[in-house]
């Protein structure tokens, strides 16, 4: 029988150990709800960072489209048009290789092709307008020469000959700015009617320019050597173009040197100033244009347009000729050659068509073996219909400008005839303008003189 203090005693136990239990599972069930509020607090703070992780990076990227399109994409815009202007990159540079970052770079490039192609668009219809501007132009200014041409041969006062002379060497300045921008915008340069000696494109381009006596041509090509028909003039073009170039960047009292040489293929020009010379940008923007290799835009000749070295670049692509300026001359400013290959040259025998009165002679003798024996001539191509028939040194035929051997007398003109002159009328030197203004009054007197002693119709003597 058990005793009641022991039952108790049991009881109590059982109790306590109850209680412990209770107890054990209360503090365990506070501790998991410890661990929920943290987890919960932590989630909850994540949440939130995450809340501002988005803000910043929608921050950051609204800033980048924002800079994409106020700073980069006009960048990129005058980019097009000025090379040395340098593109901002994007605000965070950890963007590269991002999908972003290739997304914004995708929009510049866009940018830039949309750019370029309008401005071809544009630069084509500037020049088809300038084009037609320059041909209406032109044909002025060969009426204009005619005119004073006729001029030239009615009167015979020294003084008014002198002045007609004059105003014939600045129309034949302005025909040449009016040819050099058509050239640059496309349009055909014309041709000669025949083979001409070389030395006389040279001349020819040299007598176009303000301060052509300023040129000292020194001629060592073998006699006769000639060029193509279809080469005179781009020749002459681009020999005016670089005289007029060293003759602008040297002082008025110095003088540029041209020398005619033979090489093995071809023939050289070579021109020489002692000008301010260039600098490295300087030389390597010119090289670019008068190489012709790539497309020039009339937006890229600055502000006046240079169009000189951009006619020069048209002319080298279109013929095959090539200009270099990338050695120093030796008198300190630049050095131009211009190279007219093998096929461009031909031959002219000097005694049934001698070179122009006023040609410089040249410095080799008759028994001296050429070099190199120039091949046969290509075809003549035909003119283009708009273009007038350029008129200079080197048209047989034609009235031709001289520049005179000494002082600043403008360039004479005289015909050129095409039959073989004797050697003494040849070499005779170029008359004065008061001579050619006397002769031609007395040929004038003794023509009115023997039209009054003709016998009219109807009193003829039996």
């Amino acid at each position: 029988m058990i005793e009641i203090p022991d039952l108790a005693a049991g009881g109590l136990a059982a109790g306590t150990l109850s209680a412990f239990v209770l107890a054990g599972g209360l503090l365990s069930s506070r501790r998991r709800g410890a661990r929920q509020q943290e987890e919960i607090a932590e989630l909850r703070s994540q949440g939130e960072g995450a809340r501002a992780e988005t803000g910043r990076v929608s921050r950051a990227y609204a800033a980048e489209v924002a800079h994409l399109a106020q700073r980069r994409v006009p960048a990129e815009a005058t980019r097009a048009a000025h090379p040395h202007v340098q593109v901002p990159g994007p605000l965070h540079p950890d963007l590269a290789g991002t999908e972003l970052g290739a997304g914004l770079d995708g929009v510049l490039e866009g940018v830039a092709t949309a750019v370029a192609q309008e401005r071809k668009r544009v630069d084509a219809a500037a020049r088809a307008g300038m084009r037609g501007a320059t041909r209406e132009i032109q044909a002025g200014l060969y009426r204009l020469q005619d005119q004073l041409r006729g001029l030239q041969q009615r009167y015979d006062d020294p003084e008014l000959a002198q002045t007609l002379f004059a105003l014939d060497h600045e129309n034949e300045q302005s025909l040449r700015r009016a040819q050099v921008t058509a050239v640059v915008c496309g349009a055909w340069v014309g041709l000669a009617r025949e083979e001409s000696h070389l030395v006389d494109a040279v001349t020819g381009g040299q007598s176009r320019l303000v301060g052509y006596h300023r040129v000292r041509v020194h001629n060592h090509l073998e006699t006769g050597t000639a060029l193509v028909s279809h080469a005179v003039e781009p020749v002459a073009i681009i020999v005016a173009e670089l005289l007029d170039n060293a003759l602008r960047h040297s002082a008025p009292d110095t003088e540029v040197v041209v020398n005619l040489e033979r090489a093995h293929h071809g023939v050289s020009v070579t021109i020489d100033d002692a000008g301010v010379g260039m600098n490295p940008d300087e030389r390597a923007y010119a090289q670019r244009m008068v190489a012709g290799t790539e497309p020039i835009l009339l937006s890229e000749l600055g502000d006046p347009p240079r169009m000189g070295l951009a006619a020069i670049g048209q002319l080298t692509r279109q013929f095959d000729l090539s200009v270099d300026l990338s050695s120093p001359s030796p008198y300190g400013g630049v050095r131009a050659v211009l190279l007219v290959k093998n096929h461009l040259l031909s031959r002219i025998d000097p005694v049934r068509r001698p070179p122009a009165a006023a040609a410089p002679r040249s410095t080799r003798t008759a028994a001296e073996p050429s070099a190199q024996q120039p091949v046969a001539p290509y075809a003549a191509e035909p003119a283009a219909p708009y273009a007038p028939e350029p008129v200079a040194a080197y048209d047989t035929g034609a009235i031709t400008h001289e520049p005179a051997p000494d002082g600043d007398a403008l360039p004479q003109r005289r015909r050129r005839a095409r039959a073989a002159l004797p050697a003494e009328t040849a070499a005779a030197p170029a008359r004065t303008p008061e001579e050619s203004a006397a002769a031609l009054g007395a040929l004038q007197s003794g023509t009115a003189a023997a039209r009054s002693a003709a016998p009219t119709e109807g009193n003829e003597p039996r």
